[in-house]
């Protein structure tokens, strides 16, 4: 007798054993749940993203930036003007280098961050409630060991797909 393919929304299907689709329906919930929580702050979500990567690690330039936070650096451009002209960032030139900038996050901008960043550490809690907090260290373990080297490696230098073109 032959067996019925498990449903998509059954746990033991192969949709849900694959691992693109695993981190593609993460991503979703949480780009979801995520941006409507940044927008109360005066942001969208790439410019949340930009702003925690320039207080967590300036970047010597703005081609730095966009590897740093995987986007397309005229989509940086962009996204920094938004937060500019919101007064989140103020970009000066670099004395180095004057036709090179220096973005800086304004006071204004790191209160916003600061107040966005305990939304959304919020939502990822509710996401992960489930999990010991042992399960919740190896799972971010995991995770920061995959975005790394091994990424790097299946990318093969192949430009990103989905890295939010221009």
């Amino acid at each position: 007798m032959a067996h019925a393919p498990a449903p998509e929304d059954a746990p033991d299907s192969r949709l849900h054993q694959d691992l693109h689709w695993m981190f593609a329906r993460l991503k979703q919930g949480l780009a979801t749940a995520e941006s409507a929580a940044v927008r109360e702050h005066g942001m969208t979500l790439w410019g949340y993203t930009v702003l925690l990567a320039i207080v967590e690690a300036p970047a010597s330039s703005q081609l730095a930036l966009a590897q740093a936070v995987s986007v397309d650096k005229s989509k940086l451009v962009l996204i920094l003007d938004e937060l500019e002209k919101d007064g989140l960032v103020r970009r000066r030139p670099d004395p180095a280098d004057r036709r090179a900038r220096i973005v800086e996050v304004t006071p204004e901008g790191g209160r916003a961050l600061k107040a966005a960043r305990a939304d959304i550490q919020a939502i990822e809690d509710r996401l992960l409630a489930g999990l010991s907090p042992a399960a919740r260290d190896t799972l971010h373990d995991a995770l920061r060991r995959l975005v790394g080297e091994p990424i790097a490696r299946i990318e093969a230098g192949r430009p990103h797909e989905t890295a939010c073109p221009p």
